[in-house]
C-alpha cells in the first residue's frame, strides 16, 4: 500500500512539474525524440503486433472477439468510476458504477454489454482527463514505446490508473505472474484488433502520418476533458491558426 502511494504522489507531481514547465505555443518540443520511437513503434507493429492482430480477427470468430472486447472494456469500468468520484460527477459514478454491476452479473464477467442493450451510457474517465478537469495543463507531447501517443499529464495518469484501479495489475500483486501477462498480451491484441482499419487509413490518407496521429490525439484528449468539447485553441487550421469544430461545421454548410 505504501508501495503504491508512492506511484500516486510521483505521478501528480511529476504532471503538475513537468506540465507547468511546457511551452503553452509548442506541444512537441520533444519531437526528434518521439519521431524516433514512434518509428520504433511502427516498425514493432509491423513485424509482429499487426500480423497478430490480423491473425486474431482472421481466426477467431467475432462474437468471440466481442466479448473479449466487453470484458477488458467492463473491467476498465473501474477506472472510470475512480475518476468519476475525483472529478466530483457523482451522478455519473453511480451510473458507472451500476453498469459495472449489471455486466460484472447479468453480463457474465462482462462477456455481454448488457448495460449498453439496457441503454446505459457508456463513459471513460482516467486520471488524466482528471489532471486536465482541475487545470492541469497537458505538458509535452511523448510517444511511448509500444503504448503510442500521450503527454506528461497522460503518461502520469496512465501510471496512477495501473497502479490504482485496473483489475489486471492486482493480479501482478498478487503473484499471479502468468496469468497477468497472458491478460496484458490478450488485451494489447484486442486493442490493436480493433485499430486496424483505423490505421490502414492513417497510413493510406495521411501525408505524415506522425503528424497526424499527433493533432488527433491532442484534439480527442482535449476533447474528453471538456466532455465532447473541443477547445478552440486546439482545432488546428491549414495557417497554424485555430479554430473551433462548430465553426468548421458552420463553413461546411
Amino acid at each position: 500500500m505504501i508501495k503504491q502511494i508512492k506511484y500516486v504522489v510521483i505521478s501528480i507531481a511529476l504532471a503538475t512539474v513537468l506540465a507547468g514547465c511546457a511551452s503553452t505555443t509548442n506541444k512537441d518540443p520533444l519531437e526528434g525524440i518521439n519521431r524516433g520511437v514512434y518509428k520504433f513503434n511502427d516498425v514493432a507493429d509491423r513485424a509482429v503486433i499487426k500480423p497478430v492482430a490480423t491473425a486474431y480477427k482472421t481466426v477467431t470468430p467475432s462474437p468471440i472477439r466481442k466479448g473479449i472486447s466487453n470484458f477488458f472494456s467492463n473491467i476498465g469500468t473501474l477506472t472510470t468510476v475512480i475518476n468519476d468520484l475525483l472529478q466530483f460527477k457523482f451522478a455519473h459514478a453511480f451510473t458507472d458504477a451500476g453498469r459495472f454491476v449489471i455486466n460484472s452479473t447479468f453480463g457474465i464477467a462482462g462477456l455481454i454489454d448488457v448495460a449498453s442493450m439496457d441503454n446505459i451510457e457508456k463513459r471513460n474517465e482516467d486520471f488524466g482527463q482528471t489532471l486536465g478537469h482541475w487545470g492541469v495543463d497537458t505538458g509535452a507531447y511523448l510517444v511511448l514505446p509500444f503504448v503510442g501517443p500521450s503527454t506528461v499529464r497522460d503518461t502520469a495518469g496512465l501510471v496512477f490508473d495501473t497502479v490504482t484501479s485496473d483489475p489486471i495489475t492486482y493480479t501482478h500483486n498478487i503473484g499471479e505472474i502468468r496469468l497477468h501477462n497472458q491478460l496484458r498480451t490478450a488485451q494489447l491484441v484486442d486493442k490493436r484488433t480493433q485499430l486496424l482499419d483505423a490505421t490502414d487509413i492513417v497510413d493510406n490518407a495521411s501525408i505524415d502520418p506522425y503528424a497526424f496521429l499527433r493533432d488527433a490525439y491532442l484534439q480527442r484528449r482535449a476533447s474528453l476533458v471538456q466532455d465532447g468539447l473541443v477547445p478552440q485553441e486546439l482545432i488546428k487550421q491549414d495557417d497554424g491558426d485555430f479554430e473551433s469544430a462548430d465553426e468548421d461545421e458552420t463553413a461546411a454548410k
